[in-house]
């Protein structure tokens, strides 16, 4: 395990790829036709003139008729699916308008290969342009046809566990101390007004983890290994008690610009230092009130007898005891057993639908800045 990085879920190592489950359509996108096929015509077949002959006794036996029924059928599906191309190009006109970006013209080709071909150049628009955007759906309810488009961060299967443990040996550290004060600062902004889970509180879900550790260790039989154990896990709670009483107190974020400021940078792990917390600053001035579940969603469909069958947030991302130990160990490895065995996992994730009502303006640029700071966090606590 390289600890300079954030741990994988489950048994991915790759960090930054993705690995959930992929949401399933509320319909299937828009598939690419034959180009051959033809539009829904009405039958315009004209009836055989009837003339009168020698033979006109037995004319009638030679007339076709219209068959009433087909006729209107063929009627109704024209209409309906030209209501289905105008409501498919008002809302790809709604949805290129949102992100800024011009569609090519496809209306002069036949049905249904026309709005195959616009889905097709939109997707790859998308692609290109808007950070973090997932998928495009074509949605037909019972009034209209619209597209649904989808935003998401994708977290990468990874646990984002900040250990506290590296600011405590800093903070008894002279020649780091500075160093421990200014990531405090970054670390109160996270604690206070991102919201991330501290795991000596109660109700996360580290604290419980921490907890049933505790108890194996203590009905386990009583080994050379045991006294070690029991030292670590009460380490762990006295470090993390420390830290936050630390990291509560407010004045951190008074003082956040000021430690910026007067901070000299003497060596590279300074300078790692200094990047971060002005990274993390900036994100407290730009988004002063948004925290990390503000998005949050399941990326898959679940029905109501799996719902606690989920991988929360606030499983993967928290503040922890340390990234150095048998602890450690034992609370990754465990933690990554127990997700295991979860179907669908929450991410941040936007969803936004041109239908003709009023269009979010919300994205993810919070989101994209945030956990690229926890990337970075971890990487230089774990690397102390």
């Amino acid at each position: 395990m390289n600890y300079a990085q954030t741990y994988p879920i489950g048994n991915n190592h790759n960090t930054r790829t993705a690995t959930t489950t992929a949401i399933a359509p509320t319909v299937g996108r828009v598939r690419q036709l034959d180009a051959k096929t033809k539009g829904c015509k009405p039958i315009t077949k004209r009836q055989a003139e009837i003339r009168t002959d020698s033979n006109a006794t037995n004319g009638i036996l030679k007339c076709t008729f219209l068959p009433k029924l087909k006729a209107e059928q063929s009627v109704q599906a024209c209409k309906k699916t030209a209501k289905t191309e105008r409501d498919f190009y008002k809302s790809l006109s709604n949805l290129a308008k949102h992100y800024q970006i011009a569609p090519i013209e496809t209306q002069q080709f036949p049905y249904p290969y026309n709005m195959a071909l616009a889905t097709w150049d939109m997707e790859e628009k998308l692609k290109q342009r808007v950070l973090n955007w997932e998928e495009i759906r074509l949605v037909q309810d019972s009034k209209k046809t619209y597209f649904v488009s989808e935003e998401r961060y994708n977290t990468g299967a990874t646990l984002f566990y900040i250990p506290v443990a590296s600011l405590y040996r800093m903070l008894h550290n002279r020649k780091r101390k500075r160093n421990a004060h200014l990531l405090l600062s970054a670390c109160a902004y996270l604690y206070h007004i991102a919201d991330i889970p501290y795991y000596r509180q109660e109700a996360s879900y580290l604290y419980w983890m921490y907890e049933m550790m505790n108890d194996w260790v203590e009905q386990d039989d009583y080994t050379e290994e045991t006294e070690v154990y029991l030292s670590e896990i009460k380490q762990a709670e006295f470090i993390g008690d420390y830290i936050e009483q630390r990291i509560y107190n407010r004045i951190n974020l008074t003082v956040f610009e000021q430690r910026i400021e007067s901070f000299k940078v003497k060596d590279n792990f300074d300078r790692e230092c200094l990047t971060v917390v002005k990274e993390a600053f900036a994100l407290y001035q730009t988004y002063p009130n948004e925290n990390v579940f503000r998005n949050a969603q399941l990326n898959g469909e679940v029905s109501e007898e799996d719902m606690d069958n989920i991988i929360g947030m606030e499983k993967y991302i928290s503040f922890y005891a340390d990234h150095k130990g048998w602890l450690n160990e034992t609370l990754i490895q465990s933690v990554n057993n127990e997700i295991q065995e979860y179907g669908q996992i929450e991410e941040p994730i936007i969803k936004k639908m041109f239908n003709g009502k009023d269009i979010t303006t919300n994205n993810l640029c919070f989101e994209s800045r945030l956990f690229e700071l926890l990337h970075k966090l971890c990487d230089i606590l774990n690397a102390f």
